[in-house]
């Protein structure tokens, strides 16, 4: 009887932790080419437009004294593609090609598709087989995770286009992950900066019985903006930190703006605190646009009672007020630029319905596309949403496959 080709993760797991941090990939691609005798294995990343993939490989030295290697990256679209069917289902996708079989598997950790694994392989493979090909893609996103703080190459496939210093800034600013799936919730955020980046920002952290969102917009453009930002993200970060609550945060931030903001400047935003255990969660609304929650097949604005924004007015003052919320809530935070005057022909509630049965990670993509066609790409001020699920019930009931959960999906509407 022939035995299935299988795949050792043990061994895959020893020879890319034996690799140097930018050979992980090269280590796990050949391990997996010897185990399948496959024809071809190769990772596509995730790139930051959120259009596309970008397939990293290298060209190698010539053989020429002084000769180096090449860093190289081919663009594959998403929409339309089966790349961009694995990547949104989080299942692989397995393509018959003659005698040959390629199959398309998910790098996934919690829900942040960080790109995929790709194998052409000589026969068509069982079951068995290609569960160990998505746990081997799974292992490659805790690889890659791990790794990216070691070295710019994961950073540099993710780009297609240059970076300006403002951009550069509020990239570092940004969580390390755009998603987080966990028990009773699942969160995704995206940032589309303007052509001159106007200082926006999304951030959330997970602590044992709470989940800490904010959502801040500063005033401005550019280099001016980021810098702003970036000295309201350090506060509310350190407060947040030391365990200090929402009005804490607040007027921390606040502060920080009044002393250290040379030419003055505000920056609005929301700070919401969800608590796991009680189930309940509350918000500082700091001048910014408010929220949109869908809930039993409707979707309007929240009413939140208006408060300045941080650095706005010396004296100001911030206190938390309620959030309520509902298994099977979807909330929406967004800035400005989300609904700037060119865009305002959208109406963001029909949005959420129309797109009620996606991922909140493919939600705020089709939200964001919208947004640039409306404007024919051309956004005048950065673009920025946090798409929130709140499942309720108790925490632990979890189901997740290499690396995705698979919770039943929202009927379309």
């Amino acid at each position: 009887m022939e035995l299935l080709p299988r795949v050792d993760l043990r061994s895959l797991l020893t020879r890319a932790e034996a690799a140097a941090p930018v050979g992980v990939v090269d280590a796990m691609a050949e391990a997996l080419r010897e185990m399948l005798g496959a024809h071809h294995v190769s990772f596509l990343i995730a790139d930051f437009s959120g259009r596309s993939l970008n397939r990293l490989g290298y060209t190698a030295p010539s053989g020429a004294p002084g000769s180096r290697s090449e860093e190289s990256a081919g663009t594959v679209p998403l929409s339309g593609s089966p790349y961009g069917t694995a990547l949104a289902t989080q299942r692989s996708v397995v393509l018959r090609e003659g005698g040959d079989t390629r199959v398309i598997a998910p790098v996934t950790s919690r829900g942040e598709a960080v790109g995929v694994l790709e194998l052409v392989l000589p026969f068509d493979p069982e079951p068995e087989t290609l569960e160990d090909v998505e746990l081997a893609a799974h292992q490659l996103a805790y690889m890659i995770i791990a790794n990216r703080r070691y070295t710019d190459l994961f950073e540099w496939g993710q780009r297609t286009v240059p970076v300006s210093l403002a951009a550069e800034i509020q990239r570092r600013l940004l969580p390390a992950s755009y998603t987080c799936e966990a028990d009773q919730f699942t969160l995704a955020g995206w940032c589309e900066p303007a052509g001159e980046v106007g200082g926006d920002t999304f951030d959330f952290s997970l602590d044992r019985s709470t989940l800490h969102m904010s959502m801040t917009d500063a005033m401005g453009h550019s280099v001016g903006a980021a810098m702003l930002a970036t000295l309201v993200v350090g506060a509310l970060r350190n407060t947040r930190r030391r365990f200090g609550d929402l009005a804490e945060q607040a007027q921390r931030a606040h502060e920080a703006l009044l002393d250290y903001a040379t030419d003055g400047g505000f920056v609005t935003g929301q700070l919401v605190h969800v608590d796991l255990v009680d189930r309940t969660a509350t918000v500082v609304n700091a001048g910014h646009p408010r929220p949109f929650r869908l809930r039993d097949g409707r979707a309007e604005e929240i009413e939140l009672a208006a408060q300045p924004p941080l650095g706005a007015a010396k004296n100001s003052r911030w206190t938390a007020q309620a959030f309520p919320l509902e298994a099977g809530d979807r909330v929406l935070f967004l800035t400005d630029g989300m609904v700037e005057r060119n865009a305002r022909g959208l109406d963001i509630p029909e949005l959420m319905l129309a797109s009620a049965h996606l991922h909140p990670r493919e939600a705020i993509q089709y939200l964001t596309q919208t947004v640039l066609h409306a404007v024919d790409g051309e956004l005048r001020d950065d673009a920025t949403s946090l798409c929130f699920d709140w499942h309720g019930g108790p925490q632990g009931e979890r189901v997740t496959h290499a690396g995705a959960e698979h919770r039943p999906q929202r009927a379309p509407r």
